[in-house]
Protein backbone atom coordinates (compact mmCIF):
# COMPACT_ATOMS: atom_id res chain seq x y z
CA UNK A 1 0.00 0.00 0.00
CA UNK A 2 1.43 3.37 -0.97
CA UNK A 3 -0.94 6.17 0.03
CA UNK A 4 -1.21 10.10 -0.23
CA UNK A 5 -3.06 11.26 2.94
CA UNK A 6 -4.11 15.23 3.50
CA UNK A 7 -5.84 16.87 6.67
CA UNK A 8 -6.84 20.32 6.23
CA UNK A 9 -9.88 20.09 7.72
CA UNK A 10 -8.75 22.57 10.88
CA UNK A 11 -5.68 24.74 11.64
CA UNK A 12 -3.25 22.10 10.68
CA UNK A 13 -2.14 21.61 7.01
CA UNK A 14 -0.77 18.06 7.39
CA UNK A 15 0.48 16.13 4.38
CA UNK A 16 2.01 12.24 4.80
CA UNK A 17 2.89 9.34 2.45
CA UNK A 18 2.69 5.64 3.78
CA UNK A 19 4.46 3.16 2.20
CA UNK A 20 4.24 -0.23 2.84
CA UNK A 21 1.77 -2.43 5.51
CA UNK A 22 1.29 -2.18 9.22
CA UNK A 23 3.62 -0.86 12.05
CA UNK A 24 5.86 -1.59 9.47
CA UNK A 25 5.19 1.00 6.92
CA UNK A 26 7.55 4.04 6.24
CA UNK A 27 5.73 7.24 7.24
CA UNK A 28 6.57 10.93 5.54
CA UNK A 29 4.93 13.37 7.09
CA UNK A 30 5.00 17.77 7.19
CA UNK A 31 2.65 19.45 9.16
CA UNK A 32 2.25 23.12 9.66
CA UNK A 33 -0.29 25.37 12.01
CA UNK A 34 -1.93 28.07 9.69
CA UNK A 35 -5.35 28.69 10.84
CA UNK A 36 -5.59 30.09 7.44
CA UNK A 37 -3.79 29.82 3.95
CA UNK A 38 -4.51 25.86 3.56
CA UNK A 39 -4.72 26.58 -0.32
CA UNK A 40 -2.12 28.65 -0.87
CA UNK A 41 0.29 26.25 1.22
CA UNK A 42 -1.26 22.73 0.56
CA UNK A 43 0.15 21.87 -2.47
CA UNK A 44 3.47 22.54 -3.06
CA UNK A 45 3.60 20.95 1.14
CA UNK A 46 2.37 17.54 -1.25
CA UNK A 47 4.78 18.09 -3.63
CA UNK A 48 7.61 18.63 -0.48
CA UNK A 49 6.58 15.27 0.73
CA UNK A 50 6.35 13.09 -2.52
CA UNK A 51 9.79 14.59 -2.89
CA UNK A 52 11.04 13.50 0.29
CA UNK A 53 9.13 10.01 0.28
CA UNK A 54 10.89 9.68 -3.28
CA UNK A 55 7.19 9.10 -4.62
CA UNK A 56 5.44 9.80 -7.74
CA UNK A 57 1.96 10.58 -7.82
CA UNK A 58 1.04 7.64 -10.16
CA UNK A 59 2.93 4.94 -7.77
CA UNK A 60 0.05 6.21 -5.59
CA UNK A 61 -2.82 3.25 -4.59
CA UNK A 62 -4.79 5.52 -2.85
CA UNK A 63 -5.58 9.27 -1.24
CA UNK A 64 -6.63 9.71 1.96
CA UNK A 65 -8.77 12.92 3.54
CA UNK A 66 -10.39 14.28 6.24
CA UNK A 67 -13.94 14.58 5.91
CA UNK A 68 -14.62 16.93 9.04
CA UNK A 69 -16.07 17.97 11.70
CA UNK A 70 -14.06 21.07 10.75
CA UNK A 71 -14.10 24.74 8.46
CA UNK A 72 -15.71 24.96 5.72
CA UNK A 73 -13.01 26.35 3.66
CA UNK A 74 -10.07 23.95 5.05
CA UNK A 75 -12.67 21.04 4.43
CA UNK A 76 -13.36 21.65 0.54
CA UNK A 77 -9.34 22.49 0.40
CA UNK A 78 -8.48 19.39 1.17
CA UNK A 79 -11.46 17.71 -0.13
CA UNK A 80 -10.93 19.48 -3.98
CA UNK A 81 -6.81 18.41 -3.65
CA UNK A 82 -7.52 15.07 -2.97
CA UNK A 83 -10.58 14.39 -5.31
CA UNK A 84 -8.47 15.80 -8.11
CA UNK A 85 -5.59 14.24 -7.44
CA UNK A 86 -7.72 10.54 -7.64
CA UNK A 87 -8.96 11.28 -10.39
CA UNK A 88 -5.96 12.51 -12.39
CA UNK A 89 -3.84 9.19 -11.01
CA UNK A 90 -6.80 6.61 -10.84
CA UNK A 91 -6.77 5.80 -7.96
CA UNK A 92 -9.87 5.95 -5.55
CA UNK A 93 -10.26 8.87 -2.55
CA UNK A 94 -10.81 7.61 1.54
CA UNK A 95 -12.59 9.63 3.73
CA UNK A 96 -11.96 9.59 7.64
CA UNK A 97 -13.62 11.47 10.20
CA UNK A 98 -11.71 13.98 12.35
CA UNK A 99 -12.98 12.85 15.38
CA UNK A 100 -12.09 8.82 14.01
CA UNK A 101 -8.51 10.09 13.43
CA UNK A 102 -8.36 11.78 16.75
CA UNK A 103 -9.52 8.79 18.55
CA UNK A 104 -6.40 6.50 16.40
CA UNK A 105 -4.61 9.01 18.08
CA UNK A 106 -5.87 8.77 21.44
CA UNK A 107 -5.37 5.23 21.23
CA UNK A 108 -1.54 5.56 20.84
CA UNK A 109 -1.57 7.54 24.42
CA UNK A 110 -2.62 4.50 26.57
CA UNK A 111 -4.01 1.13 25.88
CA UNK A 112 -7.42 0.74 26.33
CA UNK A 113 -9.39 -2.22 26.54
CA UNK A 114 -12.21 -2.82 24.32
CA UNK A 115 -14.86 -2.59 27.02
CA UNK A 116 -13.43 1.10 28.14
CA UNK A 117 -15.11 4.05 26.29
CA UNK A 118 -13.55 7.53 24.63
CA UNK A 119 -15.07 10.41 23.76
CA UNK A 120 -13.01 12.13 21.12
CA UNK A 121 -14.26 15.92 21.35
CA UNK A 122 -13.71 19.00 19.50
CA UNK A 123 -14.35 22.62 20.96
CA UNK A 124 -17.58 24.28 18.75
CA UNK A 125 -19.00 27.96 19.35
CA UNK A 126 -21.42 28.32 22.85
CA UNK A 127 -20.52 25.94 25.33
CA UNK A 128 -21.11 22.87 22.73
CA UNK A 129 -18.84 20.62 21.61
CA UNK A 130 -18.24 17.78 18.41
CA UNK A 131 -18.23 14.69 19.71
CA UNK A 132 -18.43 11.17 19.20
CA UNK A 133 -17.83 7.75 21.12
CA UNK A 134 -15.77 5.11 20.66
CA UNK A 135 -15.02 2.16 22.57
CA UNK A 136 -11.04 1.27 23.23
CA UNK A 137 -10.34 -0.65 20.41
CA UNK A 138 -11.23 2.26 18.16
CA UNK A 139 -14.96 1.12 17.53
CA UNK A 140 -17.61 3.80 16.97
CA UNK A 141 -20.45 4.01 19.38
CA UNK A 142 -22.45 6.56 18.27
CA UNK A 143 -22.55 8.81 15.37
CA UNK A 144 -20.44 11.89 15.57
CA UNK A 145 -22.89 15.32 16.50
CA UNK A 146 -22.68 18.35 18.18
CA UNK A 147 -24.14 18.83 21.91
CA UNK A 148 -23.51 20.67 24.80
CA UNK A 149 -20.48 20.04 26.96
CA UNK A 150 -22.64 19.66 29.90
CA UNK A 151 -25.14 16.59 27.99
CA UNK A 152 -21.60 14.84 27.68
CA UNK A 153 -20.77 15.69 31.17
CA UNK A 154 -23.61 14.00 32.83
CA UNK A 155 -23.62 10.62 30.45
CA UNK A 156 -20.05 10.29 31.66
CA UNK A 157 -19.52 7.45 34.00
CA UNK A 158 -16.02 6.75 36.02
CA UNK A 159 -13.24 5.87 34.03
CA UNK A 160 -14.21 7.01 30.64
CA UNK A 161 -11.60 8.94 28.59
CA UNK A 162 -11.67 12.49 26.63
CA UNK A 163 -9.39 13.70 24.16
CA UNK A 164 -10.01 16.89 22.06
CA UNK A 165 -9.63 20.47 22.35
CA UNK A 166 -12.90 20.17 24.00
CA UNK A 167 -12.25 18.31 27.26
CA UNK A 168 -11.18 20.59 29.49
CA UNK A 169 -15.12 22.26 28.55
CA UNK A 170 -16.66 18.93 28.80
CA UNK A 171 -14.30 18.43 32.16
CA UNK A 172 -15.71 21.26 33.97
CA UNK A 173 -19.14 20.12 33.73
CA UNK A 174 -18.29 16.67 35.18
CA UNK A 175 -19.06 15.19 38.43
CA UNK A 176 -15.79 16.28 40.75
CA UNK A 177 -16.07 13.02 43.04
CA UNK A 178 -15.74 10.88 39.71
CA UNK A 179 -14.01 13.11 36.53
CA UNK A 180 -13.06 12.03 33.84
CA UNK A 181 -9.44 11.07 32.58
CA UNK A 182 -8.13 13.46 29.86
CA UNK A 183 -5.81 12.02 27.37
CA UNK A 184 -4.77 15.19 25.69
CA UNK A 185 -6.48 18.23 24.51
CA UNK A 186 -5.17 17.76 20.72
CA UNK A 187 -7.17 20.61 18.34
CA UNK A 188 -6.52 18.75 15.23
CA UNK A 189 -5.67 15.55 14.00
CA UNK A 190 -2.07 13.93 13.99
CA UNK A 191 -1.47 13.12 10.04
CA UNK A 192 -0.01 9.64 11.21
CA UNK A 193 -3.03 8.86 12.71
CA UNK A 194 -5.48 9.64 9.09
CA UNK A 195 -2.84 8.26 7.41
CA UNK A 196 -2.67 4.55 9.23
CA UNK A 197 -6.64 4.88 9.25
CA UNK A 198 -7.05 5.49 5.85
CA UNK A 199 -5.17 2.45 4.94
CA UNK A 200 -7.53 0.48 6.64
CA UNK A 201 -10.59 2.13 5.50
CA UNK A 202 -12.82 0.25 2.65
CA UNK A 203 -12.17 2.59 0.02
CA UNK A 204 -16.00 1.51 -1.66
CA UNK A 205 -17.45 2.68 1.73
CA UNK A 206 -15.17 5.02 2.97
CA UNK A 207 -15.67 7.66 0.04
CA UNK A 208 -15.19 10.88 1.17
Amino acid sequence: MRLLAIDTALEACSVAVLDGEGEAARLTCASELLGRGHAERLMGMIGEVMAEAGTVFSSLDRIVVTTGPGSFTGLRVGLSAARGIALVVGAPAVGVTTLAAMAEQARTLETLSANQSLHVVLAAKGGEVYAQSFSGDGQPLAAPGVETAAGLAARLVPGDRIFGSGATAVLACADPANPPIVLGEAGYPDIVAVARLGARADSDTARP
